[in-house]
């Protein structure tokens, strides 16, 4: 699958037109919240696998906010993150934009992969790079909402 922008994104369904939506917004918001909090508090547990799913999944979460508030569907990872450099990358630096995209391979690879097992520092910067890119998208939200 060659996707090169949005436009690609929309012929392959991989991002769909919705009418936005301000509650599915919030409530990305909030569960993007709670799964920073998680993968926090993990790290006194020491599963690092799971920081590093956890940390991904809430800037996953952070982004659909967005997504739902310009009345757009995901239905791939990969799309948010073309979707956001397309779309965003005047009001977020593309070097946090990037973070996403970072982070869902290395999810990826925690999840799926035989080779790649985080440690304590993979989990930390997974936590540490959420944190900045959902300080980015709360920017951006609170833009749209003045």
């Amino acid at each position: 699958m060659n996707v090169k922008n949005t436009e690609d994104c929309f012929k392959l369904r991989l991002l769909r037109k919705i009418a936005p939506d301000k509650e599915k917004s919030k409530k990305s918001m909030e569960i993007s919240e709670r799964r920073i909090a998680t993968a926090k508090e993990m790290l006194k547990h020491k599963i690092f696998g799971f920081i590093v799913t956890e940390s991904y999944m809430s800037m996953f979460h952070a982004s659909r906010a967005l997504l739902y508030k310009d009345g757009i569907q995901e239905k791939s990872h990969y799309a948010i993150s073309v979707y956001l450099k397309e779309k965003y990358a005047n009001k977020i630096p593309l070097p946090i934009i990037n973070l996403l995209e970072v982070h869902r391979i290395e999810r990826h690879e925690a999840t799926y992969g035989f080779e790649y097992q985080p440690n304590k520092e993979d989990a930390e910067l997974a936590i540490k790079d959420a944190e900045i890119f959902i300080k980015e998208i709360k920017k951006v939200l609170s833009e749209g909402e003045k």
